[in-house]
């Protein structure tokens, strides 16, 4: 008999292969299963040779692609993600069907995630590298203390709307907000919250539309994107279309073209060291 533990069994989960044969594609149920019996059951699989993991009945379990560095690997997850989806990842491919919880991106080296939902607070939090791209809204202090080294530059795409202290502490990598829905806009109408880029001291935020300096910390300055900036943007739409452009009811060239046609905001930090005073007088 398992143990149950706030409503989750302490046993294996059912692995099996998609197809009879192939160790490289495996089914894992997870239906009420606890979290590291879950991943266990990962990186089993992973260790067994599979490359193409689907994790069916998540519910709400955490963790799920954490540490994982082989490049080759593409986890398909059906359900809700629970909190810190591919922390510390560095390299593989996660695919969740439905929303995510808080922490997407924790600290993440390499890699790609694709959230065909919402996803919630602290996305990116600390993130080095690799990229995360959500259909919809985003939550609160989304890109906290993202940076950047050399090749390593994260990029964030979320398709919906942000809410207070989006780039919070930035100090390198991308973050794009698309504001394609309104079901996440706040009460004026803005795509975003207060406090956006609040101790920024690197990387950039552009934003479709006008973002006002009250809605910004002072270390920010707001520029209209320039065909230069758009330019840049245009790879990043360009792979958010190709994941999403169905739901919005357009071809994938169709969106971008859509987008690129309308103003955006550039966000930058001012300074690159914005409290260097409260540690030197110099």
């Amino acid at each position: 008999m398992s143990a149950v533990i706030i409503g989750y069994h302490h046993t294996e989960p059912v692995v099996v292969q998609e197809h009879e044969g192939d160790l490289s594609s495996v089914i894992i149920e997870c239906q009420s299963i606890y979290y590291r019996e879950v991943n266990e059951a990962i990186r089993a699989a992973i260790k067994a040779g599979a490359t193409n993991i689907r994790l069916k009945g998540i519910n709400g379990q955490r963790y799920i692609g954490d540490g994982i560095t082989d490049k080759n690997v593409t986890i398909f997850i059906e359900g809700v993600a629970g909190q810190d989806l591919a922390m510390f990842m560095g390299g593989a491919r996660v695919v969740v069907e439905a929303s995510a919880q808080d922490g997407v991106g924790n600290t993440m080296d390499s890699g790609n995630v694709i959230v065909h939902g919402n996803a919630g607070d602290v996305v990116g939090y600390g993130m080095r590298g690799g990229s995360v791209f959500v259909r919809g809204d985003v939550g609160y202090r989304v890109g906290i203390h993202m940076k950047e080294f050399k090749s390593h530059k994260p990029l964030i795409v979320a398709g919906g709307c942000a809410r207070d202290f989006f780039g919070e502490y930035m100090a390198g990598g991308e973050l794009i907000l698309l504001g394609l829905t309104n079901e996440g806009a706040l009460a004026g109408g803005e795509l975003v919250g207060n406090y956006v880029g609040t101790g920024m001291h690197g990387g950039v935020i552009y934003v479709r539309g006008a973002v006002t300096q009250q809605q910004c910390g002072k270390e920010v300055g707001i520029f209209v994107a320039d065909e230069t900036d758009k330019a840049a943007l245009k790879k990043h739409l360009e792979a958010y279309a190709e994941q999403f452009a169905a739901d919005f009811g357009k071809e994938p060239s169709a969106l971008v073209d859509m987008l690129l046609a309308e103003s955006w905001s550039k966000l930058i930090p001012v300074s690159s060291r914005p409290y260097g005073n409260l540690y030197t007088s110099v």
